[in-house]
């Protein structure tokens, strides 16, 4: 996410997290708000090339509800940023995707990753993923508001 300060960019991750919270209200459905969270983080993140969700199944995540290219459907716990995110329960950040020596290549446009995992009553429900076209994109504002972002849906 490209913006011209750190203030527009908190800004506009608080117009997301009352955009979000709006969606959610009277909604428990995980599928239905995990797809509207989905496209709402495409419409306001212009970069993006994958937002999307991978949830916990039976020792690995299987793709979920997202908006972006076609990607892997299945990924292992500990492989990729996704199976890394999930399997230390933390949140990663990736700044080039060519550089990271556990990073599965899904998309060839992807340059920078965050994966955030989450995480219900200390159990693991999934990972929030997002790849950007533009190296560098995320950093410790994304990661501040996103874990936010997912702690919504999760109250949900």
């Amino acid at each position: 996410m490209l913006f011209k300060s750190t203030e527009a960019k908190r800004g506009a991750y608080e117009m997301l997290l009352k955009q979000q919270a709006a969606l959610l209200e009277g909604e428990t459905n995980l599928i239905a708000n995990l797809a509207n969270s989905s496209a709402l983080l495409n419409q306001t993140l212009p970069e993006t090339v994958f937002a999307g969700y991978y949830l916990y199944q039976d020792n690995e995540l299987v793709l979920g509800p997202f908006q972006g290219n076609v990607s892997c459907m299945h990924i292992t716990m500990g492989k990729g940023v996704c199976g890394e995110a999930a399997a230390e329960q933390a949140t990663v950040i990736v700044t080039d995707v060519t550089k990271h020596q556990n990073y599965i290549a899904c998309d060839s446009t992807a340059r920078s990753e965050i994966v955030v995992p989450m995480m219900k009553d200390a159990q693991l429900i999934g990972v929030l993923d997002l790849d950007s076209r533009e190296v560098g994109a995320y950093d410790a504002v994304d990661q501040e508001y996103l874990e936010r972002y997912v702690k919504l849906l999760m109250q949900a």
